[in-house]
């Protein structure tokens, strides 16, 4: 797959791209990576590619003249690529959308914006929209290279086993189970027994329910409405003996967390009273 970007600072794209998995990805030939800078297509002495904006307001805005050259410059490269332009005005990333570029079977031209953002008419030379969230960044540099590295992910080879990709937090459209490795015993943590006994089946129900767990407390948008109605209210009567035990199971896990963290809460709140009280009597003298 090969990956094209429209950037004013090139140099931050190659130095990204040789580090790690990506970089290795590179050597295989299973991606490539280049650059194509919009000042190559000026034509002034300060090789100029922005100007103030229409109707007065800060910052500055890049021109069509040497961004559309440049994209049209990509597109003699990679004709049959997807150009995608990144900024904060376009769909938000999320896991579907990085496999549905995945699988798509096309290139990529990602068009990296800066200062105060594209001429309007830039996008009439752009497929689509993208931002990574509801923020604002200097460039549009790094997030183009977190969509990249989000969809390497996906090409056969890039790691060690596709299913890596496959299994990840979202894939599965819930946060990832908690993963563990040698040694058995770190000051007194252990592997938790089910995933040192070997039983897969076993194994299997357990990251479901810490993945369900985890989502449960931290993303619960990710859940669907049958998990939901599962986890907080009572199981249907008719239910494989199976399923009611995984969700029991569940139930009391996801219960005794919550008696942690109130428990938890408590012991804080009362060392935040300590310290007032503290305060007010050094105060006072």
């Amino acid at each position: 797959m090969k990956f094209l970007f429209v950037t004013l600072f090139p140099e931050q794209i190659e130095q990204a791209a040789n580090h790690s998995i990506i970089q290795r990805a590179v050597n295989k030939g299973l991606v490539e990576i280049s650059c194509i800078n919009p000042r190559e297509f000026t034509h002034d002495v300060h090789r100029t590619v922005d100007d103030t904006p229409f109707g007065g307001g800060a910052g500055m805005v890049l021109k069509p003249e040497p961004m559309v050259a440049a994209i049209r410059k990509a597109k003699e490269q990679l004709p049959n690529a997807r150009v995608i332009a990144m900024c904060p005005g376009g769909r938000t990333l999320k896991q579907s959308i990085v496999e549905e570029y995945a699988h798509c079977g096309q290139d990529f031209i990602f068009v990296c914006g800066h200062y105060e953002g594209f001429d309007e008419r830039i996008f009439n030379w752009v497929d689509e929209k993208l931002s990574i969230g509801d923020y604002v960044l200097t460039g549009g540099e790094m997030p183009a290279l977190i969509v990249m590295d989000a969809i390497a992910r996906f090409i056969p080879g890039v790691l060690g086993k596709l299913v890596s990709a496959e299994e990840d937090s979202f894939s599965t459209g819930l946060l990832e189970y908690p993963q563990y490795t040698r040694p058995v015993n770190f000051e007194g943590l252990e592997v938790p027994e089910v995933l040192r006994g070997g039983n897969h089946a076993l194994i299997a129900a357990w990251r479901l329910q810490e993945s369900l767990k985890a989502t449960y407390f931290l993303r619960p948008d990710l859940l669907t409405e049958e998990q939901l109605r599962f986890i907080e209210k009572p199981l249907p009567y008719k239910m494989k003996k199976s399923q009611r035990k995984f969700w029991e199971e569940l139930r009391s896990k996801i219960a005794a967390a919550k008696a942690e963290l109130a428990a938890q809460a408590e012991v804080d709140a009362s060392k935040e009273l300590q310290e007032i009280a503290a305060k007010e009597d050094e105060m006072n003298g």
